[in-house]
Order: C-alpha cells, then structure tokens, then sequence
C-alpha cells in the first residue's frame, strides 16, 4: 500500500491551522488519523519522533507563570491520581516533589503513562480531577 505523504502533511497543516488536536480522513480501504502525539494507518500507531515537536512540547510543559510552575499533560487521555483504584495518590496539595517524581497518570489507548513533574516545588493546585478527560497541553498542576 502506497500512501501519498502530501495527504499527511495537509492533515497536519489543518491541526495548526484550525487548532486541532486529531483529525481522521478515510478513503475506500485507507484510513489516516492525525494527532499532535501520534499518527495511526489503518489502526498501526507510528509514534511522531519530530525532535523539533518534542523541544517544542518540554518548553510546553514547563511554564514560569505569575501562579507558579504549571506542568500540562503531554497527551489526550484520561487523568488518575493514583496508581490503581484506593492507593495513595502521587501528589497532594502541599506535598515537595522533585523533578521526575510522578504526578499522575494519563491514560490513552490502554497505555498508562506516567507524568513527571519537569521541576522541584510544593504542589500548590491540582487543576484537574480523578478520571477526568483531559488534552494535549491542558494544565495539570501548579507548583510553587
């Protein structure tokens, strides 16, 4: 099967241009979904390797802001406090943590991925709740 690299290029042309975090186009036998973390044909997930991109993202992640230190979540997914149901939760409001320690996990595809904290502070707010659904970017935690 020979895919025509212009139809993924303007796919990922139209996540920035209408920011947008997935698009899919189907056609006869092919379909192409597009994301900010990942591109799927025909269901086979390619990860998206762009150094530039993952640069781009860390930069994301780390913002110094007039609150603190806001953390946001790398993917789409579905947000958890702890490891499994009824265990301690990674992070609580007031807790030290440093950079690399775990403070959630997000869920996508039946993947879980842990978030690490991309610097030391006290957690100062957690923005988002137990099973949430949340997106690319959207802001996770503050720290102080």
């Amino acid at each position: 099967m020979k895919i025509d690299k212009k139809i993924i290029k303007e796919l990922s042309d139209y996540l920035d241009e209408f920011n947008l975090t997935e698009l899919e186009y189907t056609e006869k036998d092919t379909k192409i979904k597009v994301s900010k973390n990942n591109i799927s044909i025909n269901n086979k997930n390619i990860p998206n390797q762009n150094n530039a991109a993952s640069n781009i993202e860390n930069s994301k992640n780390q913002k110094l802001s007039k609150s603190g230190i806001e953390i946001t979540s790398p993917i789409i997914g579905t947000a958890y406090h702890a490891p499994e149901p009824g265990a301690k939760k990674f992070v609580e409001i007031g807790k030290k943590i440093k950079k690399g320690d775990t403070i959630m996990i997000v869920e996508a595809m039946k993947t879980m991925n842990h978030v690490p904290s991309t610097a030391d502070g006290i957690v100062k707010e957690i923005l988002v709740d137990d099973g949430q659904p949340v997106e690319f970017g959207q802001l996770l935690i503050i720290l102080e």
